[in-house]
């Protein structure tokens, strides 16, 4: 078969043998797309993690410690509400483009949080940011999985998850020098420049797609059926309403109030319409229930919800332990958070390689799910006098296991379903994970918030708690005395170790999950057609 149109002379050199009617990239192409997609998911982890240790000030600045979740909630709800349809687009038009339009928004985003002037702003830039970013990770993903042949996918998705990884180390520690010499705000002003350099890679790297793509025209005459925007439609509102009764409940409005009750309702009835749409639409539906049936998918799926959870209730809540009950500095708390990044940065890398060498990851999978809820439940012991051994090594095995699962469940799905649909699989798969977040997160602010406010007086009655939560995360101290200091502590420790109950019964929910992802041995290779 002719190479592509677009590959002619020396191009065709950077093209391996066909295999299913699929040219797969050698040699210097295949180097500078994995680096420019490794180097994107090193911005994305970065830019989730850098805002980690500087939250506490951003909360003492805007004294906005009730917003304290939706710094977070806000960029994972934008992402997720989105994901489903980014593996549509990513599926009738061309990858690369599509890759540089999603990253043009996650810039935009990560300016308009640098200036931000309120709170508020601050919100509604990390939704854009995470609109950008809903199509950038799963993107890298489909890339990926496209340029190589399925058997080696794992080693290359291994190399770039471990390397992006190292955005997550360098994150808090990046996002603690800013906020205590420069200010909170360069956490975002950063990704500009690296931003200009990723554009650059991107737009002179030549990317595969996994089929020929229709003329774009074509396409946008046709976008309501190509892209299931009525889907779309019926998504997102269902998944606005669901967080904001999260977040208004116990709040701004009681549990029981109208408001909540009304936005609960109007989820369930969203999303009902949601799924009777998408099983009128088949395969040409957002997320296609026929794929989503088939066990190792939904499995990966619920094992992936699970795992990032637990990421992101550590990533946010780890620094405020430090911050305000240690009373360290953002850049130190970013320094104490080492143990467990580290930890799962070298479980993942790992996992990866003898994955591929032994060929089977529920192993892994399993590891994580025990080692995570182990970790979880002896983090939320702690109190404002744990010592170090403890929170360092409580840290390490909650970091080992976590590292050891997180790209299993992407492994899981791509040795089980055909490559014309990995592209949708990714942006389920990565709709999963972020909107697990966005859900978890809103979840611990909940129980974070309403314990300040029921423990607060229980263990300090002489101090002003709704002062004391209006300060911020470490300006409190300046409103407490400092004979109710001891007793605040330990109402900040204590609301803390419950966020950390919920993230250890989350742990031990994706030990169970991770089962139905099967025990099957990625090393075999399926006979081509052509040697049939």
């Amino acid at each position: 078969m002719a190479a592509p149109p677009d590959a002619t002379g020396d191009e065709d050199k950077a093209v391996a043998p066909k295999d299913d009617n699929h040219f797969y990239l050698t040699g210097f192409k295949l180097f500078s797309v994995l680096a420019a997609v490794t180097l994107v998911c090193f911005l994305i982890l970065l830019d989730m993690s850098i805002i980690v240790t500087a939250l506490p000030k951003i909360t003492d600045h805007f004294h906005s410690l009730e917003d304290l979740g939706w710094y977070g909630s806000a960029y994972q709800l934008a992402s997720a509400s989105l994901q489903p349809l980014t593996g549509r687009i990513y599926h009738n038009f061309k990858s690369k483009w599509t890759f540089l339009a999603f990253f043009f928004v996650f810039e935009l985003g990560s300016l308009l949080c640098a200036i931000a002037t309120s709170s508020n702003m601050l919100i509604i830039a990390r939704a854009v940011a995470g609109l950008g970013s809903s199509g950038l990770m799963n993107g890298s993903l489909t890339i990926i999985t496209s340029s190589v042949p399925l058997q080696k996918s794992p080693i290359y998705v291994g190399i770039m998850m471990g390397c992006s990884q190292m955005g997550i180390v360098f994150g808090p520690l990046l996002g603690g020098a800013f906020t205590e010499y420069v200010s909170w705000r360069w956490c975002f002003y950063i990704n500009l420049p690296i931003g200009a350099v990723v554009a650059a890679i991107i737009i002179f790297t030549r990317i595969p797609d996994q089929a020929d793509k229709p003329p774009p025209l074509s396409v946008v005459r046709v976008l309501h059926k190509k892209l299931d925007l009525l889907g779309f439609a019926l998504f997102a509102p269902a998944a606005i309403q669901l967080l904001l009764a999260l977040q208004y409940g116990g709040n701004q409005y009681a549990w029981n109030s109208s408001t909540v009750i009304g936005l609960f309702c109007g989820a369930g009835a969203t999303f009902i319409l949601f799924c009777v749409w998408e099983y009128r639409q088949g395969d040409m539906a957002m997320i296609p229930f026929s794929m989503l049936r088939k066990r190792p998918v939904w499995s990966s799926c619920l094992t992936m919800f699970c795992i990032f959870a637990m990421v992101l209730c550590a990533a946010y809540y780890v620094p405020v332990y430090f911050q305000a009950i240690k009373n360290t500095s953002p850049m130190m708390s970013g320094v104490y958070m080492l143990p467990s990044i580290l930890a799962q940065m070298l479980f993942a890398v790992m996992s990866g390689v003898l994955t591929g060498k032994l060929g089977y990851y529920l192993p892994w999978t399993l590891f994580c799910g025990v080692a995570s809820s182990i970790g979880n439940g002896l983090v939320s012991t702690w109190s404002p006098h744990t010592s170090t051994a403890r929170w360092v090594g409580y840290q390490i095995l909650l970091g080992a296991g976590r590292g050891a699962g997180m790209q299993t469940p992407f492994i899981a799905v791509q040795n089980t379903l055909p490559r014309e649909q990995i592209s949708i699989a990714m942006a389920i798969l990565m709709f999963t994970q972020t909107f697990s977040g966005a859900i978890f997160l809103t979840f611990a602010d909940v129980i974070f918030d309403n314990s300040l406010k029921t423990l607060i007086p229980q263990y300090a009655p002489s101090a002003n708690s709704e002062a004391i939560i209006a300060a911020g995360a470490t300006a409190f101290r300046e409103v407490v005395s400092e004979d109710a200091l001891e007793g605040v502590l330990v109402a900040y420790a204590k609301s803390i170790d419950r966020v950390f109950y919920m993230a250890a019964a989350v742990g031990a929910a994706s030990f169970f999950t991770a089962w139905g992802m099967g025990w099957k041995d990625i090393r075999k290779k399926k006979p081509s057609p052509e040697k049939v």
